[in-house]
């Protein structure tokens, strides 16, 4: 086993606190190995004017660390896994999925109000094309303007009058400490969340037997399940942040739920199934419940966004 390992990651204030969290369990389990950090400046930070979708959507937070990954340049890296496109670089593969944090979207509000409470007109604030066309299918009275930026910077933008509420990832409002700024919790009969998200992802180069045993120990079963079937999904549908597409997994009475959204990006059309799978079938069921949703008239939509980004 290596003696020194380096872990790859962005230089947010969440990515940096998910990379100390794996520096912090390795160190527990391992206290031999020295861990260190390496920063890496990916395509996603250097923009911060637009929304994902308009210049490249998944991968662009990923990228240029993978890239360090397959150059031996650091040993594993540690992304958000809802920032992993479905296809990984050849060589390269998901060595552990921690637990799970909170898996759903939020609210945050200036007045405390809540999602159903807001008149017509008022303005939500998300980068999300996913988020983004929930709402509006919900409340297609409200407005959605994009926002980007870290926790903090939104969040002040929010309080300065931009925006009368902000919709946000749970996960990284818990970790850092934020959770007091949430207004509702918008479970997954309101809005699905992205796949994989509150999951972390841990990649390493497929061939590297040295980090292996140390992979096994930070994987958590049922996050690995249910994070699989919703990636088998995703990858089948060949979804990007450039369509509404989510799929969320939940394990209960040991099986695996499985329910997906493919939505337009006005938010007037939503396809919504799900599939019940068993624990060991479930990228065989993420697969099909693709196919379920393209069958039901999520191939349509996704034929009309492709026409119209040509």
């Amino acid at each position: 086993m290596k003696k020194n390992l380096y872990i790859g990651t962005r230089g947010s204030q969440l990515a940096l606190w998910q990379a100390n969290f794996i520096k912090s369990e390795i160190k527990c389990l391992f206290p031999e190995i020295n861990v260190e950090l390496k920063i890496i400046k990916t395509t996603g930070d250097r923009i911060t004017d637009r929304p994902l979708a308009m210049v490249g959507g998944k991968g662009l937070f990923v990228k240029e660390i993978e890239n360090a990954l397959l150059s031996n340049d650091i040993d594993l890296a540690v992304h958000s896994m809802k920032d992993m496109p479905g296809h990984l670089p050849e060589g390269l593969i998901i060595g552990a999925i921690p637990k799970r944090e909170n898996p759903f979207d939020v609210l945050i509000s200036k007045d405390n109000s809540q999602l159903i409470d807001y008149k017509n007109g008022a303005k939500i604030g998300t980068s999300s094309l996913r988020r983004a066309s929930q709402i509006k299918y919900i409340r297609p009275d409200l407005i959605i303007e994009s926002i980007r930026g870290n926790l903090d910077t939104r969040i002040k933008k929010l309080k300065a009058g931009d925006y009368d509420a902000i919709v946000l990832a749970a996960a990284g409002l818990r970790r850092l400490g934020q959770d007091s700024e949430i207004t509702e919790y918008l479970d997954e009969t309101i809005m699905l969340p992205a796949v994989g998200q509150g999951a972390l992802c841990i990649e390493t180069r497929e061939n590297d037997g040295d980090i292996a045993e140390i992979m096994k120990k930070l994987d958590h079963h049922d996050t690995r399940v249910c994070v699989t079937g919703e990636r088998a999904f995703l990858k089948q549908i060949e979804g990007s942040c450039h369509i509404p597409v989510a799929c969320f997994g939940k394990i209960e009475d040991g099986k695996v739920m499985l329910t997906a959204v493919v939505a337009s990006v006005d938010g007037k059309e939503l396809i919504k199934e799900h599939i019940i799978s068993p624990l060991n079938k479930v990228k065989q069921s993420g697969q099909a419940l693709a196919d379920q949703v393209l069958a039901k008239g999520g191939k349509k939509i996704l034929e009309q966004l492709n026409s119209n980004d040509g």
